[in-house]
């Protein structure tokens, strides 16, 4: 029932099928929504959800917005536009000499094993990029003034080509950016109304073509994710919300929407943060520090690690083979979700995606037109899913149609609709199965001493099975596991990431010189966080760091080390050497290893949200019904309500155990034990 003196935080969560909208009030009752995602306008399927949320709490939208104290949102415009090549039109304006520096990619393909491999079109074509006479040196001295003759030879030509937005990298502009905003000046007065993009902003660090990368297609996503976060605030203000919403950034932390616009790139992987915000807190309350997070939702699944409570990041990553060289969290996408299309390729072979059928149409089972089989489709023909309680039996799925489409595709492979099926779910969990390698494995972690996470609205359903292959034993569903993102968002912090770059041996480095940069670091950081948040500020140091004949640097905490300390050289040795050894197994303790960049952390702390406290009761959990499953034969499982169990309840697998937006399941052998927090803690037998 709601209360009407009740206030809320709300987390919204775009996904490539639902859009997942939830409202936590201050004694940490949970509800929450889902609405059809827009893929033409995203803020159509935000406010869908908060219409349905409002509904779901028995007040008008107005009433439940002017409530809302903040609003977290993660969402898939910047993903989106660059896998769809949908950006804005975009010039580049680097120093003389060097405007192909985008296109010669350090001199590597992507699969540089592949002869076959088709020419990787950049983001901003040739005849938009233009030199501009200009030079600072690796020390910061200018070699070569602005000539404003070449600059304003350039901005013309930005001007024919009809661009909306321009990314200006010149060499060296880490040191010294005062070109780069002499530049900016320049354009404002000639095109006043296109995106400006400088890479002394948005990546000041060493590595030309990284820092150009990152900086393009910061100038390709910004102008619409502009566009969309003006939509979406003229769309709640309309709606009554008057208060701040915050952008869950790939770092994992928030920002407000105006530091959204200006380093648009850092919002990539703005979705799939979330998740990542929520296994760390259920790292916490489960009591289990190592996870591997596992987001299974209608058009992709998501993989990553949490070691020691900890999200891993990484500095360098691809998305749409555009390198993003900010710090993100380290996940694994793969093309695998419910609406995955399952085919029969021409050697006979089942493949089941990376080709989604997203919203529209959606698998053959939603009756909107889709005929082609999907993983969502194999679910139903198995008994998984209930057809007349989907969505908590706000729609129904159309089984025959599921039948009709598995059928085909079993004629395909010379077998019946339920084979068929069963085969979809096999080839589905092997792909994951290798992606969780992958997160793992191949990175020399050992998935036994994990639980998985499962989260997302079709993990429930595979987790046990992916358990099974990969040797994890523990598996972990929240009762909220198909909305988790959208929860965790609201769990997370305000998070400024400052990087740069102070090159040199850590026997040489100008000590001096090295700790200016991080106090100046730390108060920038700490002045404008501080604007955004009534909380405690606080900063961590880290460094990017590799010996000398390495490509590659590591991420190197600094958290212990005392900058007023006169041995300050030899404390970052020893913090590097620590973290090689840590991940390599070996050190080079005659070598000195050399500081390539300066990090500093700023945040702000926000409240998590609070759990609804449960008193545990006593009694077996009673079930509230029982469906015939295809687990290699036809066999009755009983099904439970996930929304009536109570702590310390026990669940005997084969059992299926549903809530409104999704379903869990027990295969012969499993033994859950629900949490004080009424979560499912899933324990798979021996062998």
């Amino acid at each position: 029932m709601n209360d009407a003196r009740a206030r809320y935080r709300i987390g919204v969560d775009v996904g490539g099928t639902f859009t997942d909208v939830i409202a936590v009030d201050e004694g940490g009752r949970v509800t929450f929504a889902k609405a059809e995602s827009t893929p033409s306008d995203q803020s159509t399927g935000v406010v869908d959800g908060l219409d349905r949320l409002a509904a779901s709490l028995a007040v008008p939208l107005r009433e439940l917005l002017g409530r809302t104290d903040s609003i977290v949102h993660g969402m898939t415009v910047a993903t989106n536009a660059l896998i769809e090549r949908k950006g804005a039109k975009v010039g580049l304006l680097a120093t003389e000499g060097h405007r192909d520096i985008l296109e010669m990619r350090e001199g590597l393909k992507p699969e540089r094993y592949n002869l076959r491999l088709a020419r990787e079109e950049p983001l901003v074509p040739r005849h938009l990029r233009f030199g501009v006479r200009e030079r600072v040196r690796p020390d910061g001295r200018i070699d070569t003034p602005l000539d404003p003759a070449s600059l304003a030879k350039a901005i013309r030509g930005l001007r024919r080509g009809g661009i909306e937005s321009v990314a200006v990298c010149y060499l060296h502009s880490y040191r010294d950016n005062r070109h780069e905003r002499l530049t900016r000046e320049a354009i404002a007065e000639q095109l006043p109304d296109v995106y400006v993009s400088l890479s002394s902003e948005v990546l000041p660090r060493i590595k030309e073509y990284e820092r150009t990368s990152t900086t393009v297609v910061n100038a390709y996503v910004g102008p619409r994710i502009a566009r969309y976060l003006a939509r979406l605030g003229d769309r709640l203000s309309a709606a009554g919300y008057g208060g701040p919403i915050l952008i869950m950034q790939s770092h994992g932390g928030v920002a407000p929407i105006e530091e959204t616009i200006r380093v648009a790139a850092g919002t990539v992987l703005s979705g799939p943060a979330g998740g990542l915000a929520a296994a760390r807190r259920v790292a916490e309350l489960a009591g289990a520090p190592n996870l591997i997070p596992f987001d299974m939702g209608g058009t992709s699944s998501d993989v990553s690690l949490v070691v020691d409570g900890e999200a891993m990041l990484a500095v360098d990553k691809a998305i749409a083979r555009e390198r993003i060289a900010l710090p993100s969290l380290d996940i694994t996408t793969l093309g695998a979700g419910g609406g995955s299309i399952a085919r029969v390729d021409g050697g006979g072979l089942l493949k089941v995606g990376p080709q989604s059928a997203g919203a529209e149409p959606g698998p053959a089972c939603y009756g909107q037109g889709g005929h082609e089989a999907t993983v969502t489709d194999a679910s139903v023909v198995l008994g998984f899913l209930d057809p007349d309680n989907f969505l908590g039996g706000a729609s129904r799925l159309d089984r025959g149609a599921a039948v009709d489409a598995l059928a085909r595709l079993g004629e395909a492979l010379g077998t019946d609709h339920v084979r068929a099926a069963e085969g979809v779910h096999r080839v589905i969990n092997t792909q994951m199965a290798e992606g969780i390698r992958v997160a793992t494995v191949r990175r020399g972690v050992d998935p036994r001493r994990f639980a998985i996470l499962g989260f997302g609205g079709a993990a429930g359903l595979q987790a046990t099975e992916l358990a099974r292959i990969v040797h994890v034993r523990r598996i972990i569903v929240p009762r909220v596991a198909s909305v988790l993102s959208a929860w965790g968002m609201l769990g997370t912090e305000l998070r400024l990431e400052a990087t740069r770059s102070h090159v040199g041996d850590t026997g040489e480095l100008d000590l001096a010189a090295l700790r200016a940069l991080y106090d100046e670091l730390e108060t920038d950081g700490r002045a404008r966080v501080g604007g955004w948040t009534d909380g405690g500020v606080r900063s961590r140091r880290a460094a990017e760091m590799r010996y000398g004949e390495q490509v590659y640097e590591i991420d190197v905490p600094l958290d212990g080390v005392d900058f007023d300390s006169p041995d300050l050289a030899d404390a970052l040795k020893r913090a590097f050497e620590a973290r090689h050894e840590e991940l390599y197994t070996y050190i080079l303790p005659d070598l000195d290893p050399v500081l390539i960049n300066a990090r500093v952390t700023t945040s702000g702390a926000l409240p998590a949200p609070p759990i609804e406290p449960q008193a545990p009761r006593d009694g077996a959990a009673a079930p509230v019904g029982a469906r015939e499953i295809w687990l290699g034969e036809w066999m009755e499982a009983p099904v439970y309500d996930f929304d009536t169990l109570f702590g310390g309840q026990v669940l005997a697998g084969p059992a299926l155990v549903e809530s409104d937006t999704t379903t869990v399941l027990l295969r012969p052998g499993d033994e859950a034990t629900t949490t004080p927090e009424r979560w499912l803690d899933i324990r798979l037998p021996e062998g």
